[in-house]
């Protein structure tokens, strides 16, 4: 199942969208159905895979940065010309649309009069959907900015990437409820129960929208060991700095290190190991002339397989999920068998979609 690629089809690409939504996928799967007993940093095994659903929402979200702007940056035309303004202005309001009916608060539509105040913190909270929705809407006012004031792309879209990192420690205490109705406040950090409030989450998006524009603007450059390298450059980077920054913090100001979402330090790492796995990656596929096409059916179906897997495993106002059955009962041999099925059933899926010429929408694209 091999496709001939297009003479300057990315493939790293591909392959770390592929890899991003997978990985998602199995880590729901296990952390909805892993026992606590189990759950333990001392063992290797489950260290590691910790580790990565920490940087499961990192790569994703600055994958999709990647993407939009890619393909964004490739229509030469002006601002207001371009087709991907529509296409991305559209995607926003799917994204957002269909974060909240994920969440939905009654399976009655209209009549809310049985819903409790937990049900609508629930429904208020924002997602994964909603913060790449907003992330692609503000790569778009990104680009508009760049080209009104006549600045490059990286120059404009590090900054908003910057801005979205740097506040978070300071938007973190503030409680905007105080200031704005809940469904606003959940926006600006996590005191409402939020799972990927736009600080710091969005600055992922964002900063995956450096790299998109400038392999738009430099063909054929991610065949070079050279950006490799300097992927893998610019990632070092930013790991030492985040670990000189811990050491510094803890042995002269006493600060202890929690690896909050929100820190500087967990930021910056973050940044650091997205960086090295796309080197990693671009590195692996230079010689690559084609890929098993269902990588590519996979990227291609992104938010098909997000909302899919997610109404299997939690489930909505409408059906019921896995989560009810076997919530965090299940020993590690069972845990990994339901996530490798998880993983063939959304495989499958998009084999028999592409089987039969179903269209489908990819998440950021």
């Amino acid at each position: 199942m091999v496709r001939s690629e297009k003479k300057h089809r990315i493939i790293f690409i591909d392959l770390m969208r592929a890899l991003a939504v997978l990985q998602m996928v199995q880590g729901h799967t296990v952390d909805v159905l892993l026992a606590p007993q189990y759950r333990l940093t001392e063992y290797p095994v489950y260290y590691l895979w910790n580790f990565m659903r920490g940087m499961t929402a990192p790569i994703f979200m600055f994958t999709s940065g990647i993407v939009f702007t890619y393909l964004f940056r490739l229509a030469p035309e002006p601002f207001a010309q371009n087709p991907r303004v529509h296409k991305g202005i559209k995607r926003f309001f799917l994204l957002v649309g269909l974060g909240y009916l994920l969440r939905y608060p009654t399976y009655k539509i209209f009549d809310f009069s049985d819903v409790t105040q937990d049900r609508w913190n629930i429904f208020f909270t924002v997602d994964v959907l909603q913060l790449i929705g907003f992330g692609l809407l503000f790569i778009i006012i990104c680009a508009y900015l760049a080209e009104k004031l006549k600045l490059n792309d990286f120059l404009v879209f590090s900054t908003a990437a910057f801005l979205f990192f740097v506040s978070s420690p300071f938007i973190y205490k503030i409680n905007f409820l105080e200031y704005f109705p809940q469904p606003i406040a959940a926006y600006f950090n996590d005191k409402t129960g939020s799972l990927f409030p736009l600080f710091p989450w969005a600055g992922y998006v964002v900063m995956g929208g450096v790299l998109g524009s400038y392999l738009a603007k430099n063909p054929l450059i991610f065949k070079t060991n050279k950006f490799s390298f300097n992927l893998a450059v610019f990632g070092i980077a930013f790991i030492l700095i985040s670990a000189v920054s811990v050491f510094i913090s803890e042995k002269y100001f006493g600060i202890t290190f929690k690896n909050n979402s929100y820190d500087l330090e967990t930021i910056t790492f973050r940044i650091g190991f997205v960086l090295i796995l796309n080197s990693i990656v671009s590195y692996i596929s230079q010689k690559m002339q084609s890929i098993p096409k269902i990588f590519i059916l996979i990227g291609r179906n992104t938010l098909l397989i997000y909302i899919v897997h997610l109404l299997i495993l939690y489930g909505s106002a409408w059906n019921p999920g896995i989560i009810l059955l076997f919530g965090k009962s299940l020993n590690v041999t069972y845990t990994v068998i339901s996530a490798l099925l998880m993983i063939t059933l959304m495989t499958l899926m998009v084999i028999l979609l592409n089987k039969f010429k179903l269209r489908n929408k990819q998440l950021v694209t």
